[in-house]
């Protein structure tokens, strides 16, 4: 599986990655494949350089690792690299011209209407939504003990972290029929949106218009209904609500008084919404799966919440001394970031380093390569938790971690996401244990999120049971 990688100690378990190739090995690998992984794509050098040209494409394409042009280029005082049109393009059919892919004075100005609204992604007010969420699942959970049948890690994973989404947004519990066509939904956009189409990635020339195939637009239009749904339940109750979509709903445009529109105010909390339950869900699969090849991992966890007391609450100030489970979470983000790449674009021809970008060359940050790169982590493909002690802080190079982005954009539920996956880590590991069906097949795909490829089954068995 690892190809020509150099290899960490024996001890430690290097989880399921690509093989880098050279540049043309690589786009023929993922020309042949079909299935619109761009972490296939990754030639071998990528991981080795600070920055440089990156494979053959009709626009030119640099890949930038040095956390210092890192920081400048998301920090971008002068609107001079945007969210890439390719990317625009495939998010807009999901979440409009919201604040998620806006730039520019519309971006700020969004920025402004929803910004009290992150003030309800505070800990002390989420944290009983989430433990509320979590025992619902258990009761899920404790079934599939009892019948001992294989059911989708991705799936449930995806369930939870949009029941506990949705009850921060919206002050309301997520059926689970509704958070399934979610789920199926979001991959079938994942799986077919234009956005990861190598012929158009390679051919067309920038801000190309990107149409979108029938079943993409289709599975935006589920999404969006049922956020809708959701939104027009609020507004129905009649009673003052202190959440997410009460700010949202109650935000005015600071320069003349307007509101959002429904569709507008749709678009917004479908970024809330999607990219703060599908995000968490896919970084906890992947850290789940680990636990499950690695029993020491799992061991761990529960040893670290206390041994004997499944059924007892953990409270938030316990979460803050989950210090291992923490880390996995952290090292799984940096193995399996779930935005796997930040792709921009120059609008307008800027000198960088010794290369000259002209208007519409793509700048592309991939966290993944970052987090893996020869130069700035030690081990880099291995699976090292410990590697965030303190004690061992002189490893890091300053700025080479981003799984929530740096700068003005830095994502703001980063300390939601980090407490809500150690909770559910800890709370996962104390009372179960986790069997995965077929582990060979399962590796990653980069399209909008890293995911597995397939979904990733599994059996589930309590702690302390024989079989």
């Amino acid at each position: 599986m690892n190809g020509d990688r150099v290899q960490g100690p024996p001890d430690l378990y290097e989880p399921p990655g690509p093989d880098p190739l050279p540049p043309l090995a690589a786009l023929v690998r993922t020309a042949l494949r079909g299935e619109g992984n761009l972490l296939s794509l990754l030639p071998a050098s990528a991981y080795e350089v600070p920055f440089g040209p990156l494979g053959y494409s009709r626009r030119f394409i640099l890949i930038v690792n040095d956390p210092e042009h890192i920081r400048a280029i998301l920090a971008d005082p002068d609107d001079v690299f945007p969210k890439s049109d390719l990317m625009v393009g495939a998010l807009e059919p999901l979440v409009g011209d919201s604040i998620f892919v806006s730039a520019g004075d519309r971006w700020r100005a969004q920025r402004r209407m929803v910004d009290p609204a992150f003030s309800h992604m505070r800990l002390s007010i989420a944290f009983p939504a989430m433990s509320a969420a979590i025992d619902d699942m258990e009761a899920r959970l404790d079934e599939r003990c009892r019948t001992g049948e294989a059911f989708s890690l991705d799936l449930m994973l995806g369930q939870l972290t949009a029941d506990i989404i949705c009850r921060t947004v919206f002050s309301a519990s997520l059926a689970n029929d509704t958070a399934r066509d979610v789920f199926e939904s979001f991959a079938v956009f994942e799986r077919s949106v234009a956005h990861v189409e190598l012929r158009r990635l390679i051919f067309d020339k920038a801000f190309t218009a990107i149409p979108q195939s029938r079943p993409v637009l289709d599975a935006c239009d589920r999404i969006c209904r049922h956020i809708g749904v959701l939104l027009d339940r609020h507004l129905a109750a009649g009673a003052t609500f202190d959440d997410i979509a009460a700010s949202i709903i109650g935000a005015r445009d600071p320069r003349d008084g307007a509101a959002f529109t429904r569709d507008e105010l749709i678009d917004q909390l479908g970024v809330f919404f999607l990219a703060g339950h599908e995000t968490t869900a896919s970084a906890l699969t992947w850290a789940v799966f680990i636990a499950a090849m690695r029993p020491e991992v799992a061991d761990r966890m529960e040893a670290e919440v206390g041994q004997g007391a499944p059924d007892a609450p953990i409270t938030f100030e316990q979460t803050r001394h989950l210090t291992f489970a923490r880390n996995v979470f952290r090292e799984t983000l940096r193995l399996y970031p779930p935005i796997t790449f930040l792709p921009r674009v120059a609008l307008k021809p800027v000198k960088f380093g010794r290369y000259q970008l002209r208007r519409g060359s793509m700048v592309m940050i991939a966290p993944w390569v970052v987090h893996r790169h020869s130069q700035l982590w030690k081990n880099p493909h291995a699976f090292d938790p410990d590697r965030f002690l303190p004690e061992r802080e002189h490893e890091m190079t300053p700025g080479a971690y981003i799984p929530f982005g740096i700068g003005r954009r830095v994502c703001v539920g980063a300390a939601f996401a980090t407490t809500e996956a150690t909770l559910i880590l800890g709370r996962l590991m104390r009372r179960y244990r986790f069997t995965v069906e077929r582990p060979e097949r399962v590796r990653p795909v980069a399209r909008l999120t890293t995911r597995p490829a397939e979904e990733v089954m599994v059996r589930i068995r309590r702690v302390g049971s024989a079989s």
